[in-house]
This record gives C-alpha cells, structure tokens and sequence, in this order.
C-alpha cells in the first residue's frame, strides 16, 4: 500500500478515486508515565515514554487507514493527514485520513 501526503503519486497514474478512508485509536495517559514525565520536566529532555505511546498510535491508526482501503479495493492512500483532539482530561485521539485509490505504472 503506497501512503503519500500529496494529490497524486510520482510515476503512478490514478485510475479511480474510491472515496475517503480513516483509522483512529484513543489513547489515555497512566499515572506513571505522568509521574515520569513531570520529572523530566524538572530536568529537561524528551519524554521517551510518550514519545513511544505517540509513535504507536500512529502505527495503529495507519494500519487501521490501510485496511479500510485494502476493503475498498485501493492500492494507494493520498493525501494523508493526521489530527489530534482531546477526548478527555488525560485521553486523546489520533485520527489519520485521506482518499483511496487505484493506480497503476504510467
């Protein structure tokens, strides 16, 4: 599955727009993790374990997009985007969207 922020793919011509695809997954802080990072706030530095739990979300949520496309018949996703929104106090979601298509070699 070819995954690109742009409107078309170098070198691929789209034969068919099959519509808009999504994955989300809602992510909620632990307390340790927040104990940790509220020390490393003192201290200065990354935050490795958010910067973990981030970097999964994104996985999961891309591999949530690719079967989505994968049910539509796409072999490709344009315009990717990624959006944040808080949930609630302490739980956030991660949404990753864009259109599914079709394309083949030029």
């Amino acid at each position: 599955m070819i995954l690109v922020t742009t409107p078309e793919i170098a070198g691929r011509k789209i034969v068919k727009s099959l519509g808009l695809v999504k994955g989300n997954t809602i992510r909620a802080r632990h307390l340790g993790r927040d104990f940790a990072a509220m020390l490393r706030g003192l201290i200065g530095g990354e935050i490795t374990d958010y910067t973990k739990m981030l970097a999964e979300s994104r996985e999961q949520s891309m591999d949530r997009m690719k079967k989505d496309a994968e049910r539509l018949g796409a072999n490709a996703i344009t315009m990717v985007r990624f959006s944040t929104s808080s949930m609630m106090q302490g739980a956030a979601e991660l949404l990753v969207y864009g259109t599914a298509v079709l394309v083949e070699d030029e």
